[in-house]
């Protein structure tokens, strides 16, 4: 199933909305806390000192670049629809705890009045729009007009695999440590993953036990539906892949900063599994952007889409060879009579190879 141009059109715009709302906030930052402290800031460095505290943390900056490239995806894309439901599924994950959290005393602590004010309406606005974009994205849904129109595409075996491996390995990675988080720290529980009066984070944003549990369900999601060639593997992989990426690099950055790469084989074990983690986040978020971001294959029916007989080859590949069933009273081959390829079959379904080449040999009577 395919997206309605009119539901095409709405979906970019609630994405721009989004995309705008994530905007101003980081623009709202980068004037009061000045772009060099609030960089420092967002990569946890211990000396940071903004002018203001933050609003935002770097994974607002990952989901405004999400927010662009689904609102490209939704116009442009098959797997616009698909694309505009992992959208909207990971806005109502990081905005629904701000419903609850901004007017905690830690956040009246750290903010003024004016601003919480403006949060709450920001974040009952992402809400009202992932919301949106999940109805857009089911109610705008049609079948192809005609065989060459471009259908949902699914990933390769490659890429499939690739993901598979990558995405659940991280989401384990990172559920690993949250469980850590509590075996060790026990007193921060729930407050870490539902916000409370001890610990401040980004007005707009979750907590951060919350928005790593949450990353972590994305990755194992995306994983789990790489491995059965799902159509949504693609739009929830990249969108899991592209806020995996600054944990990981801003890790990476942390670690330089410190040296601590250098110094590596003195360091306590449990900082040289952190140190690790944040390297392997990095290359799954790279690895995976890499693998997923070309065009899959095209998700058509019968014997030339993928998952009939042996596999998950490109469309023009299946158990049932090359071209239509013949019709009585017709050549079977390739000669004067043949009837045209099956709808859906070759290049206007997205790479297939086209049919057989002719004999080498002109049949007999020519």
């Amino acid at each position: 199933m395919i997206l309605t141009r009119g539901a095409r059109v709405t979906g970019a715009v609630l994405c721009a909305v989004l995309a705008v709302l994530v905007a101003c906030w980081l623009v709202r930052d980068i004037r009061a806390a000045e772009f060099g402290p609030l960089w420092r800031y967002w990569a946890g460095l211990y000396d940071a000192r903004p002018k203001a505290m933050p609003a935002t943390t770097a994974m607002d900056a990952a989901l405004l670049v999400v927010y662009v490239v689904a609102a490209v995806a939704a116009l442009r894309s098959s797997v616009a629809a698909t694309a505009l439901v992992a959208t909207g599924v990971i806005t109502l994950a990081v905005r629904l705890p701000g419903t609850w959290n901004i007017g905690s005393r830690a956040m009246e602590s750290s903010f003024s009045d004016d601003l919480r004010t403006r949060a709450l309406i920001s974040t009952f606005a992402g809400l009202a729009a992932g919301i949106a974009l999940i109805i857009t994205a089911g109610a705008g849904r049609r079948p192809p007009a005609d065989s060459y129109e471009q259908t949902p595409s699914r990933p390769g075996p490659g890429a499939s695999v690739t993901a598979f491996l990558l995405l659940c390995a991280a989401g384990a990675v990172l559920i690993a440590w949250e469980v850590r988080q509590v075996v060790k720290f026990p007193d921060i529980f729930p407050d870490w993953y539902l916000g409370g009066d001890r610990y401040a984070h980004g007005v707009i944003d979750p907590p951060s036990g919350w928005s790593t549990v949450a990353l972590a369900l994305l990755c194992l999601v995306a994983g789990a539906s790489a491995l059965f060639h799902a159509v949504h593997t693609r739009p929830f992989g990249l969108v899991a892949a592209a806020l995996l990426l600054p944990g990981g690099a801003l890790g990476v950055y942390r670690a330089v900063h410190y040296d601590l790469l250098d110094h590596f084989g003195s360091l306590p074990t449990e900082t040289q599994l952190m140190l690790v983690s944040w390297l392997f986040e990095a290359f799954v978020a790279v690895v995976v952007l890499i693998a997923l971001a070309p065009r899959g294959f095209a998700d058509v029916p019968g014997p030339y889409g993928p998952g009939h007989g042996s596999g998950f080859g490109p469309p023009g590949y299946g158990s049932a060879g090359y071209g239509p069933e013949p019709h009585p009273g017709q050549d079977s081959g390739p000669y004067p009579g043949q009837q045209p390829p099956a709808p859906g079959y070759g290049y206007p379904q997205g790479g297939g190879f086209g049919p057989p080449p002719p004999p080498s040999q002109p049949p007999p009577g020519w």
